[in-house]
């Protein structure tokens, strides 16, 4: 199976602190308005998967419950052909991502896939 999905040192270390703080978390991105491009962290609970959402795969991160990655069966195909990773940067994110209130925001970088 093609890795699809990774993330940087600072983006685990953000994912160590929120599930502390909120349990297990998971990722989701939409590819719709109000920053659907940016990969939107939620509780593992709280977010009902779709019908035609993609697995991308499952982030591992010492000392927490690995995090899953999903995405929108029609954004998925704009970047089906890419390695994405997941940063983090300075900035305010969305209001429904739980690292809005930290004065950063995660970040998709991408690649092809090789």
């Amino acid at each position: 199976m093609t890795e699809r999905v990774a993330l940087t040192g600072a983006a685990a270390a953000l994912l160590r602190r929120l599930a502390r703080e909120h349990g297990p978390v998971m990722f989701h991105q939409s590819g719709g308005c109000c920053d659907g491009s940016a990969p939107m962290c939620y509780p593992r609970d709280e977010f009902r998967i779709g019908a035609t959402d993609v697995h991308l795969g499952d982030l591992v991160v010492e000392g927490i419950d690995d995090v899953p990655v999903w995405m929108s069966g029609p954004q998925f195909e704009y970047w089906k052909h890419t390695h994405l990773t997941i940063d983090v940067v300075e900035g305010r994110g969305s209001g429904f991502s739980l690292e809005a209130p930290e004065g950063v925001r995660f970040l998709i970088r991408s690649r092809l896939l090789e």
